[in-house]
């Protein structure tokens, strides 16, 4: 291989990883505007279409290593084989953008790209998104978590129009280093994405705060060894002991916070619905263990089990999407042997058939507060949360633990994503922990309180702001990804229909190219 392409390979590796530092932990959410440009100008410098697709895979190699390199420890090399099999999904978006941004580029082709790129990267999350695949975990569109603007955008499309977003603002920049005629449109585009961004903060349907909720999160801290289930059980009883008196509407303790079958441990039941009696809550547990579920099927499975001031109430969520090698390996048969090579799962953990919103008691012997339970990275998923409020949840509360990962940048990462789905849904959301970081967000996104860090061992009380009202996410649901699939399936068409009039070797390219960029149509879960 020529030195000049080893050069070029590496440098597609580290173009495709540097969009990671617009995430937490660094959380440089303004890098996400011009973070793509680099593998965007080296991918349009590519020589032919197969370079560039080269260079797309190299690079979505080193972005999904970048974002998810906290895994190392779990995966080990492994981390490396799936970064390079997940990275397969970029070849086809470096088609993409060799085609629309190589060259002398137009003012047409300029506008035609500023449409196509966005809509080719969308389709690349769309296929990630996938659970088997590993879910929809560093989204381009989550960098934006903190900036209002972005959230309401969010509340109209879903992280997906914020990726699109994204992607058009880097695509522009991009073209401003083309041609003069590039550079006009770019301008243009630029004017039109803050425009759109402005206007939708302005217009879009907004929640309307009706009172508040008082949560309360208890975060036990890191307990390992032997005794590391039942320490830490202990720690969260005395922790939700120490919030009697503060009129609790709800006690929330983090993902596996008990380790046994509450229905088959009376004791362990009383126990915390003495507590629920002293602090005058229902508390809502997380059950990691061997249990039999409703439909008859005995396993380990990871559960939201609501306990009031009588006991088990009889609200209880199991977990339906699982982390891969985490929770479960895939293709087991094939696969098993990641077992030895990291943590991943020994047994695979039953999944829940079905979502489920619990009633809290209201006033006078009612039904009160409707949460909807997530567990663990179910929060990454949009349509979990939409579903929950389409069900009517009034708070979204995600029980999750990341201290495999304590040191990392996973815990912040994961606290993040919260914003987004409250913004989306219009509904706040209790993102509680083991070990941090947990924290609460308004139904606009906005973070409530301060945080519990991954230092802290403690219990803090959260007014929660309620609202009514539905977002446009909620309504229309995943319209942008289906908007970029019927772009590209015209944009396709058309460069086909444009293949057989052009001659020699532009125009084979052209049928190979448009070829190749149609597997966006075809990907996804």
């Amino acid at each position: 291989m020529p030195r000049s392409a080893r050069w070029r390979g590496a440098l597609a590796l580290l173009a495709g990883a540097l969009p990671a530092l617009a995430f937490p932990a660094p959380s440089l959410w303004w890098f996400a505007g011009f973070g793509l440009v680099p593998w965007l100008l080296l991918v349009r410098s590519a020589g032919t279409g197969r370079r560039a697709a080269l260079e797309g895979w190299l690079g979505g190699t080193g972005y999904m290593l970048a974002v998810h390199h906290w895994l190392m420890p779990s995966l080990h090399v492994f981390i490396v084989v799936l970064a390079a099999l997940l990275g397969l999904l970029w070849a086809p978006w470096g088609l993409l953008v060799h085609r629309t941004l190589a060259g002398t580029v137009s003012g047409p082709a300029a506008a035609r790209a500023l449409v196509v790129v966005p809509c080719g990267w969308l389709m690349i999350e769309l296929a990630r998104s996938w659970e088997a695949l590993g879910g929809p975990w560093g989204l381009l569109g989550a960098t934006q978590w903190q900036v209002a603007p972005a959230l309401r955008v969010a509340s109209v499309g879903g992280v997906w129009l914020v990726s699109f977003v994204v992607v058009a603002v880097n695509t522009a920049v991009a073209l401003l280093f083309v041609t003069a005629a590039a550079r006009t449109v770019a301008a243009v585009g630029l004017a039109v994405c803050a425009l759109a961004v402005t206007s939708t903060a302005r217009w879009a349907p907004q929640p309307e705060e009706t009172g508040v909720a008082r949560i309360a999160v208890v975060q036990p801290g890191v307990f390992a060894g032997p005794h590391g289930v039942t320490d830490r059980l202990a720690s969260s009883e005395r922790l939700t002991g120490s919030l009697a008196g503060r009129d609790l509407d709800l006690v929330v303790w983090g993902e596996s916070s008990v380790g046994v079958d509450l229905a088959r441990h009376p004791d362990v039941t009383a126990r915390i619905a003495a507590l629920s009696r002293r602090v005058g809550a229902d508390v809502l547990v997380d059950v990691d263990a061997r249990q039999t579920d409703r439909a008859g099927r005995t396993g380990i499975f990871k559960s939201a089990v609501l306990v009031g001031p009588e006991g088990l109430t009889g609200d209880r969520y199991d977990k339906m999407r699982l982390v891969p090698f985490g929770e479960y390996v895939p293709a087991r048969s094939l696969l098993g042997w990641a077992t030895s090579l990291g943590r991943a799962a020994g047994e695979d953990r039953l999944r829940g058939t079905r979502q489920a919103t619990m009633s809290l008691p209201g006033a006078d012997g009612g039904k009160g507060l409707r949460i909807g339970p997530l567990i663990c990275f179910e929060s990454a998923f949009p349509d979990m949360s939409r579903r929950l409020t389409l069900d009517g949840a009034q708070v979204l509360v995600d029980q999750s633990s990341t201290s495999s990962f304590q040191h990392s940048w996973a815990p912040e990462q994961h606290a993040s994503l919260g914003a987004l789905r409250a913004a989306e849904t219009g509904r706040p959301v209790v993102h509680a922990t083991l070990t941090g970081v947990s924290a609460v967000y308004g139904p606009r996104g906005a973070r409530v309180g301060s945080p519990l860090g991954t230092d802290t061992r403690g219990a803090a009380v959260f007014d929660v702001p309620r609202a009514t009202g539905t977002t446009l996410y909620v309504r229309l649901g995943d319209w942008p990804l289906q908007g970029a699939a019927a772009v590209l399936v015209v944009y396709c068409a058309v460069e086909a229909a444009r293949s057989p009039g052009r001659r020699g070797r532009a125009g084979t390219a052209g049928v190979r190219d448009v070829a190749a960029a149609g597997l966006f149509v075809r990907s996804g879960p």
